[in-house]
């Protein structure tokens, strides 16, 4: 199984680690769920009635990690964030957040319940829509929540599809996950723990984080730039490196370019067979 939301231990415990581990008792929050239908996308999203709270615990978080990316976020994930107009005020709506995506690299924004089936989730991404869910952890998972919600979507993900190269690599890996079989599988679900979670760029002297699973992770953040071992990025030892999603990664690989990533992924989807040459 490719896990649709790989994210780390310090923020979202994807259902393919409760499987390696053989946990029994599973948050239902992280069991994938197939839609039912086409999800709301765009300006037919509607804004939830949020409590205080709810826009309370935004505040916290987007607070808390802002302070923490000064130096350690890359230049691009950055920009993302002014774009998007993300301020710790309220919680940004997310068809407000697609028109501006949509501006920006032609992506817009779907809906979703929570966690999806991984053919859902590719079929978004391969038609340019991101889904994103519209509700945020409580208080007593600030620090740590096993499930998908709008804090990861919105602030760990978002801004970097504001980055037309990434934005570009994005599509393309969910049209290559939709023909995947076999070790592709595997090779895809750890592409996109390395690149789209926990992916670190050259920024453009100095490495910087533009991984989602550390951006929205207080701990992953702190630990990325000083204490895992950085690699230099291939497809190639990438696909061959595992991981584990139960405590602070080791080994993290280093992108030269967004060029490159979508330059090198394009040429080893093809040669696999899951792009068109």
């Amino acid at each position: 199984m490719i896990d649709p939301n790989p994210t780390p231990a310090t923020e979202d415990a994807p259902i393919s680690a409760y499987e390696k581990e053989g946990v029994a008792d599973i948050d239902p929050r992280c069991i994938p769920q197939k839609l039912d239908g086409p999800p709301p996308i765009g300006d037919e999203i509607v804004y939830p009635d949020y409590p205080e709270e709810d826009h309370e615990n935004w505040r916290f978080l987007f607070e808390r990690q802002m302070q923490l990316l000064p130096g350690r976020a890359g230049a691009a994930y950055l920009r993302g964030v002014e774009k998007l107009q993300m301020t710790p005020d309220r919680i940004p709506a997310l068809a407000d957040l697609s028109r501006i995506l949509h501006r920006e690299t032609g992506w817009k924004v779907a809906r979703i319940p929570g966690l999806l089936h991984e053919r859902d989730f590719f079929t978004l991404l391969s038609n340019r829509h991101f889904p994103s869910t519209d509700y945020i952890r409580g208080k007593d998972e600030l620090d740590y929540t096993p499930a998908p919600d709008l804090f990861h979507d919105i602030f760990g993900h978002m801004p970097m599809l504001t980055q037309p190269d990434f934005a570009d690599f994005y599509q393309l890996f969910g049209q290559a996950a939709l023909n995947a079989e076999g070790i592709d599988r595997q090779s895809l679900e750890r592409m996109h723990w390395f690149t789209v979670e926990f992916g670190l760029i050259r920024d453009p002297q100095e490495i910087r984080i533009f991984g989602a699973g550390v951006l929205s992770s207080k701990e992953e953040v702190r630990h990325a730039l000083d204490h895992a071992e950085q690699r230099p990025f291939s497809v190639e030892a990438v696909i061959h490196q595992d991981y584990e999603v139960w405590h602070l990664q080791p080994i993290l690989f280093v992108l030269e370019s967004f060029d490159q990533l979508v330059t090198e992924f394009r040429a080893w989807a093809v040669g696999r067979g899951l792009l068109p040459a």
